[in-house]
């Protein structure tokens, strides 16, 4: 009877234990198809309805088995050639627009993208509208203002002018009075007797020393924020030759950075897209605009599209996109700002020597594991109970930017 119960009981944690590794297995699953299907699929797909260059793909493993999906991917024209009806359909439905294949897709990889369509279909409904959203941290902008001391010292020095100016005006009433007038000057309208009281103040060689040296102040100031200034285009929004939006691309659409700038990863640039990455989706959608045919007439005539350049580093400085980006771990909006939700993109930080230099102050080390970090942070941690920091590593060395 024990043996029995014994069995059972391993039977029952047997299943729970397959249940639970099966789960893990599918949540994993669907994380790396999350990144898959974001940095390949979302350009032309979505997991809804909602139809963009391709069908919405919800639904998709109960419209088609596996296999087929799997053989999709990795050859659709082969699919297509075979006669096989529900790709035709689809291929004649959408202009007999070619899907990109992907033969180096494992076919653990395109379930992993299939169980990332299903959990985001299964996800529960967004917040209702007027809930406060989850508050995210702003990035940093760096070195503050140059002229915040300044501007702070101008306010209290204009505060003292204008105490002077009240005292000056009671002791020039104060005389008065003392001097018999008061009785004759009562007779006179209140408008002379601020004039002539005004004409006395300007005499004054106080007042006369303190507008100077206001003046002065405000100069100086204005002069100290232009010098600052010089070469610094935060704010920079040029009109683009093609109007594109990448509140709606990137934001609406959710197509990945790296679609278009093509090194954002992996290059000491991301690069400026060609028209031909334009023409992935555009061939198919919207070639009636006015603003998509001048993609058409750039490439009908041979001519890049003559894109104007809002970031901008000078020559002296040297940036690597795929060392902050890939390395690094950052995000684009950590120095682009929220990009998703720009209709015309500008120049969101100051990219200044300062800004940089405070963020290798701030910016932690991704070291866990990366061995080429492991005998540095063995080092830093003997001597220091902080994390290691990018000025750690030679982050403020003036030959890292400067070469």
């Amino acid at each position: 009877m024990f043996c029995k119960k014994s069995t059972l009981v391993t039977f029952l944690f047997s299943i729970v234990l397959f249940l639970a590794t099966a789960n893990a297995t599918i949540a994993q699953d669907a994380a790396e198809g999350e990144s898959l299907f974001k940095n390949n699929c979302a350009a032309c797909h979505n997991t809804s309805d909602e139809v963009l260059v391709g069908p919405g793909l919800k639904g998709i493993t109960e419209r088609r088995p596996i296999e087929w999906i799997v053989n999709w991917v990795h050859n659709p024209q082969a699919v297509i050639a075979s006669g096989d009806k529900y790709a035709n359909e689809l291929y004649n439905k959408f202009n007999k627009a070619a899907m990109t294949p992907y033969p180096n897709f494992s076919e653990g990889q395109i379930k992993g993208i299939m169980a990332y369509i299903e959990a985001a279909n299964a996800a529960p409904a967004a917040p209702a509208a007027g809930a406060a959203p989850a508050a995210s941290a702003a990035p940093a902008e760096g070195a503050k203002s140059s002229g915040g001391m300044m501007e702070v010292l101008l306010v209290g020095l204009l505060v003292i002018m204008v105490l002077v100016l009240i005292a000056l005006l009671s002791i020039v009433n104060t005389l008065s009075k003392l001097s018999g007038t008061d009785a004759a000057s009562s007779e006179v309208p209140l408008l002379q007797r601020f004039s002539e009281n005004a004409k006395k103040l300007a005499a004054n060689s106080a007042v006369k020393t303190g507008i100077i040296v206001l003046v002065l102040l405000l100069g100086g100031k204005a002069t100290i924020d232009a010098a600052y200034g010089i070469g610094i285009h935060q704010g920079y929004a040029p009109e683009q030759p093609i109007k594109f939006s990448h509140k709606l691309h990137a934001g609406q659409y959710q197509i990945n950075c790296n679609y278009c700038h093509t090194g954002v990863y992996e290059g000491k640039g991301a690069n400026v897209p060609s028209a031909n990455i334009c023409m992935n989706c555009h061939n198919a959608i919207k070639r009636e605009s006015p603003e998509i045919q001048k993609i058409y007439r750039a490439l009908e005539n041979d001519e890049p599209i003559q894109w104007v350049r809002v970031h901008n580093l000078p020559d002296l400085a040297y940036f690597n996109h795929a060392q902050h980006t890939n390395v690094g771990g950052l995000e684009c909006k950590s120095c682009h700002g929220e990009i998703e939700k720009m209709e015309v993109v500008e120049q969101r930080s100051s990219l200044t020597m300062g800004w940089c230099i405070d963020c290798h102050r701030q910016t932690d080390v991704n070291a866990k594991g990366n061995a080429y970090y492991d005998k540095l942070v063995e080092i830093h941690n003997k001597d220091s109970k902080t994390p290691l920091k990018v000025q750690n590593i030679g982050g403020l060395e003036c030959s890292k930017c400067h070469y």
